[in-house]
């Protein structure tokens, strides 16, 4: 733990196991996020409307977003996708007047990521049109097919089907008429964002949301790369002091480690004494070499080469004050308890498929967030990835979620994530097919991405509706097959998976597992002693 709060100093952001341990209690709502039908410009003859914001600015991208902008491949396209489900239905006109009113303050969104010799730029888009980005449609039913599997149907295609790179990369669809009220599905591009950041982007849009802060700077002046100062600090911080791994990068001194973290974000906070920077880069080194010797994960179903084509699934939720019962009567997290059900549920699929799961483990890349919390408005990436083992080969539950909660213990303290911000960071110089090489890497060590996302405990409301019930999916780099998210929202829990048709067609049969393995922890911490009575 002291390792952990010292990050945090260094930070000031929140630290590792804060994020991995306890975020269903932030207020935070979760992030958002076409079928292959949808068009991608408005209907034959309809002409462009006028701009209606200020002229804006072109902007280099961050050397991190950079990355993300050209990580997109032939099998996995970096767009977080979501769905919102609303009651009552809400109309076309209704949804694009907010998202001009609101969406379009973050001038992002109105901003094209045009690809250089040098890396990328942000470029306003002289024809920008929001009929070409809110667009609605019909949800067609196959035979048999109910409006919740049509509408995961339809999500999945969205999901394989790329941006128009010559657009904003963003894209909303509205299905007005969906189970007595509407859905709507959305997609961005990572590269505009991380989790944080378009949480705060998508809470802005709910109704009573805040707008942006305003910059103090005068765009007609000021140069345009404050965004990419901003967003590289800490690849800085990282890869500097390790450029020379000698004694002098042991020692941490004067512009080491400690320091090139600390100035950054707390200019007034004194150095750490030099043994603690002496002991910071021995980790930091140690963390180093963990991931350059760390194996390929074990080979499942789950792992192969994808297709390309996306299916998607998404549990009902459970009550988050059941979940906090469990994890509080066998002393775990909440995450504790989640991820338990979730490894358990695969290990269970794995052995329904004819695979024995018995003694294996898989990884999950789990984004950890780098940004001060009094920052989440500033779009742009700056998270780093952490490799959580996932026990999906014991069967015992109680056993199984004391294996996870030693695997959670193991990450706290670690420089991993900040080191896999530095490699993302730097894979942004390179060209693509060298970037595509070092991000391979971390591909072939885990076989999921997985994210929890914590939201408001009360349903929001959006142009005048009720959000009943929301989820995304986390996309996926390389060639990993599947995408697991864990998202609160409303006093409820629940569970969404996004995999690829050749390596999972069948996601629901996981999500399916998932409340039954619950349901045993549960039916376990009740036979538990309750507090001031003796155990039988």
């Amino acid at each position: 733990m002291q390792q952990a709060e010292r990050v945090t100093a260094e930070l000031d952001a929140p630290p590792l196991e804060s994020l991995l341990e306890s975020p269903l209690e932030s207020p935070l709502v979760p992030p958002l996020v076409p079928p292959l039908v949808a068009p991608l410009a408005p209907p034959p003859g309809l002409p462009h409307a006028p701009p209606t914001q200020p002229r804006l600015r072109s902007e280099r991208m961050s050397r991190v977003d950079t990355a993300w902008l050209r990580m997109d491949n032939d099998v996995n396209l970096m767009m977080i996708v979501g769905v919102w489900l609303l009651t009552p239905a809400i109309t076309a006109a209704a949804l694009r007047e907010r998202i001009e009113s609101k969406l379009l303050k973050f001038d992002r969104f109105r901003q094209c990521a045009h690809i250089d010799a040098m890396g990328a730029t942000w470029v306003p888009d002289a024809h920008f049109d929001i009929r070409r980005h809110v667009l609605t449609t019909t949800l067609t039913r196959q035979r048999g097919e109910s409006e919740r599997h049509a509408l995961q149907r339809l999500c999945g295609e969205l999901a394989s089907t790329p941006l128009d790179p010559a657009r904003p990369l963003w894209h909303f669809q509205l299905i007005e008429d969906y189970e007595g009220g509407s859905a709507m599905v959305a997609r961005v591009h990572h590269c505009i964002g991380d989790g944080m950041a378009l949480t705060s982007v998508m809470m802005s849009i709910t109704d009573g949301g805040t707008d942006p802060p305003r910059s103090r700077k005068d765009s007609r002046h000021e140069p345009a790369d404050d965004a990419a100062a901003e967003s590289d600090w800490l690849s800085d911080a990282v890869l500097k002091p390790l450029t020379d791994l000698t004694v002098k990068a042991i020692a941490m001194y004067g512009s080491g480690m400690g320091r090139s973290m600390e100035m950054p974000t707390n200019p007034q906070q004194p150095l750490l004494g030099s043994m603690d920077m002496a002991r910071t880069g021995f980790k930091v080194m140690g963390d180093i070499a963990a991931l350059a010797v760390m194996p390929d994960d074990s080979p499942t179903l789950l792992k192969g080469r994808p297709s390309g084509r996306k299916v998607v699934a998404w549990s009902e939720p459970l009550p988050l004050e059941c979940v906090k019962a469990v994890g509080k009567g066998l002393n775990c997290t909440v995450n504790d308890v989640l991820l338990s059900c979730a490894a358990g549920a695969i290990g269970r699929y794995l052995h329904s498929r004819g695979e024995d799961p018995a003694g294996k483990e898989i990884r999950a890349m789990v984004p950890v967030n780098l940004r001060p919390l009094d920052k989440a408005w500033q779009l742009g990436n700056r998270f780093g990835l952490a490799p959580l083992v996932l026990p999906i080969g014991i069967s015992n539950p109680v056993q199984r979620i004391y294996a996870v909660r030693r695997r959670m213990d193991e990450l706290k303290g670690s420089y991993q994530p900040l080191l896999a911000f530095a490699v993302l960071s730097v894979s942004g110089f390179f060209i693509k097919p060298v970037q595509d090489a070092v991000l391979g890497m971390f591909a072939k060590k885990a076989t999921a991405v997985m994210t929890n996302v914590p939201g408001p405990l009360v349903p929001l409301r959006f142009c005048g509706s009720t959000l009943r019930q929301n989820m995304f999916w986390v996309p996926a780099s390389g060639d990993i097959g599947v995408g697991v998210s864990i998202l609160s929202y409303g006093g409820g829990v629940q569970f969404g998976l996004i995999t690829d048709e050749q390596l999972c067609p069948d996601p629901q049969a996981i999500i399916d597992r998932f409340e039954p393995e619950f349901e045993q922890l549960l039916w376990l911490a009740m036979m538990l002693p309750w507090h001031g009575q003796q155990a039988v």
